[in-house]
């Protein structure tokens, strides 16, 4: 196999390493693997990691941006569902990058069932995620690992914006409101379908989330949650109308919502996650309904 001595996969070494393996990429894994160098290295410097992190990357796949990031931070814990990929990619580091094999720690595991994850634990999560799971792999690892303090994926570019967007915007929803609870999320660029192979239907977005303080509130995140959920289930109708289930009726839910210091007219995608959290604890200290509610 031709070897690279910057470390860097090309798109002709990441096809060799596939058909070496026998294998292509599937969408039943959401697999498109990065071919171009400057775009790993612009993951890896967005992210701002450095020697003192320990990087958790989920779908490593053939290896791209591992080998970009383990000269550049102390460990790295990949994460990979696919049999064959997760256990060719010790081989690849050791022969691309065989002063940092040491740095690398492979679990070959589905990123959605992982709960924990081996020590050093992670303080920052960097990852081409594949796209069919990129929400809900985010908000579990920022809920699991209290010790990731910055988030660095490539997602599609729609998940990317409705991850970034402001109370208000039209791609403000759930997990905008979700990710908020974690932290300060922003857009960090747009990358080009013609770093992929194969060559995705979608553009890509970087994103970037820094860990802030959750809401400061009675309520749990769960009841947030739960709260989010019911009033965008039903967007297009006021609060009151949207939360009169969660609450328990339409009444309880405006009383809910002035405890809030909410309009009961007001739409959910009018209001960040302090809001949201306000209501839900309003509803907390209200109390159990009761058959009169």
């Amino acid at each position: 196999m031709a070897e690279q001595s910057s470390g860097y996969l090309g798109a002709a070494q990441i096809r060799e390493i596939a058909a070496g393996l026998g294998m292509r990429p599937t969408k039943q894994w959401g697999q498109n693997f990065v071919v171009d160098a400057n775009t790993v290295k612009r993951i890896v410097r967005l992210a701002g990691v450095g020697q003192d992190d320990v990087v958790v990357e989920v779908g490593p796949g053939l290896g791209s941006l591992t080998l970009a990031l383990l000269p550049e931070v102390g460990h790295v814990t990949a994460v990979e569902v696919d049999p064959t990929l997760a256990q060719a990619l010790p081989g690849t580091v050791g022969r691309l990058a065989p002063a940092y094999a040491d740095r690398l720690t492979l679990v070959q595991a589905d990123a959605m069932q992982v709960r924990e994850l081996p020590d050093p634990q992670p303080t920052a999560l960097v990852a081409n995620l594949p796209y069919n799971v990129s929400v809900p792999v985010v908000l579990n690892f920022l809920e699991l690992f209290p010790s990731i303090e910055r988030v660095l994926v490539m997602v599609q570019l729609e998940v990317a914006e409705r991850l970034a967007a402001a109370p208000g915007s039209k791609a403000y929803g759930v997990p905008s409101v979700k990710a908020a609870w974690y932290a300060a999320v922003r857009l960090a660029g747009t990358v080009p379908r013609s770093v992929f192979w194969p060559v995705p239907n979608v553009e890509s977005g970087l994103v970037l989330l820094e860990r802030r303080p959750a809401p400061s509130t009675d309520a749990s995140r769960r009841d947030t949650f739960t709260c989010i959920d019911a009033a965008f289930a039903q967007r297009r109708k006021t609060l009151r109308a949207a939360l009169s289930g969660w609450a328990g009726s339409a009444p309880r839910a405006e009383e809910c919502l002035r405890a809030a210091g909410v309009d009961p007219r007001t739409r959910g995608e009018q209001l960040g996650i302090d809001e949201f959290a306000a209501i839900a604890a309003a509803r907390a200290a209200l109390g159990p309904t009761t058959p009169g509610d």
